[in-house]
């Protein structure tokens, strides 16, 4: 898509949703009652829902009419089987194994083969991942290239890992690293892209210490159209070319498929060779449903099987990532610093940087969260030190090395007039940056703090 010209919709529109519509008076007490927490806040008082992208997706017209023609047998229903043909097609992967969701394959991942004291690589582990991993007692360790720390860096593939880090890592754990990662887009990070380069070199080097090698693959097509646009050698290759070489570089993959396999509900695990099959399996039927449909309706398997073709298209890919562009360039004109350069499926505001007067033990970026719902009835989320920070036994705070306000975009659910609208109430957030306060955290969950935390205002 020419970025010059105005960014429009490769798709009609033919059904619509009424957005609602409050004050900010009324949005005050609201807020209050959910603790200062979005997640616990009703979807039906928010204006516009950027807390993320998983599930939130508008499905097409081929994705509906496939879900109607679905089969719904117990076992080995015939959308089981398309299902898996499309995976098997793209990832090249021979044993397909669904699950309901991305975490639901964490999870079934790290109770068959994750044991305590081992640990896991990655550029960045994401919350669900992190949460999973540890809570069968291992270690989730980020290694991340430097710049993919530095909001400000506009270092094309702050996604990579940094590969003399993981050489080190993996000469000092042998025998403790039951897998090998790499998250694709780096959600953590602010949805940066991984080279194909790196991905490679990284592919080398779990095979020479003879470490399998997984894909966290849930934006692989938006990973994938980075790569052709930022990659030089990659400029004349197709995103699906360039998606399976990618998948091809792996010992297997597991993926939510609701990010980039354009659904609302529904994930998979595919593996090269049979080794972890059985017992994968096993935990599935115990606690996901029949291999062949893993806690999923058959409609939804048909879903995702269409949405896996459908992401592929370049018109979508190019217009998904102009969106985030549009936006990260529309909030830097207005003195609002986001993580550089723009990703593909959200804009990351470094609030940080925009309220410096906030110190992280007081959640600059869940503070800024609550600011844009009260302002503009956007929803978004902190990925900082509400997220990532910890308390030590000494009860001393570390915080997150990042203190970022993500704003997911659902994919094919919003205009550009909408994105307009939101700039120019922004503008007003910045005119009054100096007044907001920071936030106390009343109660802190054990696990994945943020979806269930209680903070008050300072």
């Amino acid at each position: 898509m020419d970025q010059h010209r105005t960014i429009i919709e490769p798709f009609k529109i033919r059904t619509v949703e009424p957005l609602t519509v409050m004050t900010r008076k009324e949005r005050e007490p609201l807020l209050a009652e959910a603790g200062y927490n979005l997640f616990m806040l009703p979807a039906k008082y928010v204006t516009f829902d950027f807390l993320t992208d998983s599930g939130t997706t508008a499905m097409s017209s081929a994705q509906m009419a496939a879900m109607m023609v679905s089969d719904e047998s117990y076992a080995g229903s015939r959308s089981f089987a398309r299902f898996e043909a499309v995976v098997r097609s793209l990832t090249g992967h021979t044993f397909v194994i669904p699950t309901h969701q991305g975490r639901a394959a964490e999870r079934i991942l790290c109770a068959a083969l994750v044991k305590p004291g081992m640990k896991i690589p990655s550029n960045n582990h994401f919350d669900t991942t992190r949460a999973n991993i540890e809570y069968v007692g291992a270690e989730a360790v980020d290694l991340v290239v430097p710049e993919g720390r530095a909001p400000s860096s506009t270092f094309p593939f702050k996604g990579n890992i940094d590969l003399e880090r993981l050489r080190v890592f993996l000469q000092e754990n042998r025998g403790t690293v039951p897998f090998g990662m790499i998250t694709l887009t780096n959600n953590t990070g602010g949805g940066q892209p991984a080279s194909l380069q790196n991905i490679r070199e990284v592919s080398k080097l779990y095979k020479e210490f003879g470490v399998p090698f997984i894909i966290d693959a849930c934006r692989f097509a938006e990973n994938a159209y980075l790569i052709k646009q930022r990659e030089p050698q990659c400029h004349d290759r197709t995103a699906r070319d360039i998606a399976m070489e990618i998948f091809s570089l792996a010992d297997g993959c597991y993926m939510s498929g609701k990010k980039d396999a354009l659904v609302n509900i529904g994930g998979f695990i595919a593996l090269h060779d049979k080794t972890w099959v059985e017992q994968l399996r096993s935990l599935l039927i115990l606690t996901e449903g029949f291999p062949t449909y893993g806690g999923l309706a058959a409609r939804d398997l048909e879903a995702m099987a269409v949405g896996l073709e459908e992401v592929l298209d370049e018109k979508y890919l190019s217009y998904r990532i102009s969106v985030t562009r549009y936006m990260a360039e529309g909030l830097n004109r207005l003195g609002v610093p986001t993580l550089q350069p723009p990703g593909g499926h959200a804009v990351y505001i470094d609030a940080k940087a925009f309220l410096p007067h906030i110190p992280p033990h007081e959640f600059p970026g869940q503070s800024l969260v609550c600011e844009l719902y009260l302002a503009e009835g956007v929803r978004s989320c902190e990925i900082g030190s509400s997220m990532f920070g910890k308390r030590t036994a000494q009860g001393d705070f570390i915080p997150a090395s990042m203190e970022l306000v993500r704003l997911a975009f659902p994919r094919r659910v919003y205009t550009q007039s909408h994105f307009d609208y939101i700039l120019e109430g922004i503008s007003e957030v910045v005119s009054r940056k100096e007044s907001l306060r920071g936030l106390k955290l009343e109660y802190d969950p054990p696990f994945l703090r943020h979806f269930t935390a209680r903070f008050s205002l300072l």
